[in-house]
């Protein structure tokens, strides 16, 4: 589908459609921005999900990605996925990303240093927690493994969230949590929801369920819920999980934001009650339990036990 079908910005490149949107490019491929919660948290006005599910402390948290490229053009995806990112002539090493990225997320939280919330702030400098995750497919950056290294070596935590279509990445890498998203019951749904660029990106979600249940870090799987698109079935959600038995199950609401609103209806996002309902269901299906919810962000955690642990 054309821009103009989706009423893009008129803007020539795609580097200057994100610096639009508020990211920050950082080297030649990667991309940093500051979410909704860490700015609150830089106020002292609240705390992401995570927080509370995992222990992370949202105004430390930075948010990036190594690539803005993708496989996938997911209906939900709040980024401009009608907009291909081109493909770097050179990767930036793992050291160059990381130093880049710790730059751009000070220069992005530099107003927030005022006299009530300095010490938030001076925290802020100096991120303990890196989402990998940010916009495109993280798993496309062939250092992907080395670059989760070189941020632990600095003393961070790491999530690396993907979609699941790259299994070869998976099985190298060793974030601190490994995140893979499953937004469909079956194939069908898949191709309407995720819209691959491939048609053998099923067959390697599949693989990477696989993966998942081998790995020795902590594990989860993540589902997006659209109303009246891929809210249906939990028995076949529970059916591909138990192919990965990850530690937890995340289930959130899609939330009408960014260029997702071109795509779906606002009556496309579920209420909170929906996804517990809908939480349940998946969880009596597999045999785990409801850990945690957080109604403001529309999202349940699921455990095998029904308790959770805080990363250090």
């Amino acid at each position: 589908m054309s821009s103009q079908e989706y009423n893009l910005p008129d803007i020539a490149d795609l580097s200057s459609l994100l610096k639009k949107q508020g990211y920050s490019l950082a080297g030649n491929h990667s991309a940093v921005k500051t979410c909704l919660w860490l700015r609150r948290a830089m106020r002292d006005e609240g705390k992401c999900y995570k927080a509370s599910f995992y222990g992370i402390k949202s105004h430390r948290c930075l948010q990036m990605t190594p690539t803005l490229m993708c496989n996938q053009r997911c209906l939900h995806c709040w980024r401009p996925v009608e907009v291909d990112a081109p493909a770097p002539k050179e990767w930036d090493s793992p050291s160059e990303i990381v130093g880049s990225c710790i730059k751009s997320q000070r220069k992005l939280i530099s107003g927030f240093g005022d006299a009530d919330h300095r010490e938030l702030w001076l925290e802020g400098n100096e991120p303990r927690h890196v989402a990998i995750s940010l916009s495109g497919e993280p798993t496309m950056y062939p250092y992907l493994a080395e670059l989760v290294e070189e941020f632990k070596n600095q003393g961070l935590t790491t999530f690396v969230v993907t979609n699941g279509t790259n299994p070869e990445m998976m099985c190298r890498i060793q974030p601190s949590q490994l995140y893979m998203s499953l937004d469909a019951p079956d194939e069908e749904t898949y191709n309407k929801v995720c819209r691959p660029k491939s048609p053998q990106l099923w067959n390697k979600l599949n693989e990477s369920l696989e993966v998942l249940k081998d790995k020795d870090t902590r594990t989860v799987i993540r589902i997006t819920l659209i109303k009246g698109v891929n809210m249906f079935d939990p028995h076949g959600y529970a059916e591909l999980i138990k192919k990965a038995y990850p530690d937890y199950v995340e289930v959130k609401a899609y939330m009408h934001l960014g260029f997702s609103r071109n795509r779906l209806p606002r009556e496309a996002m579920p209420s909170h009650e929906e996804v517990l309902d809908f939480s349940r269901q998946i969880a009596n299906h597999l045999g785990y339990a409801v850990a945690d919810d957080v109604e403001i962000s529309r999202v349940v955690l699921l455990s095998k036990d029904g308790f959770v642990s805080h990363l250090e």
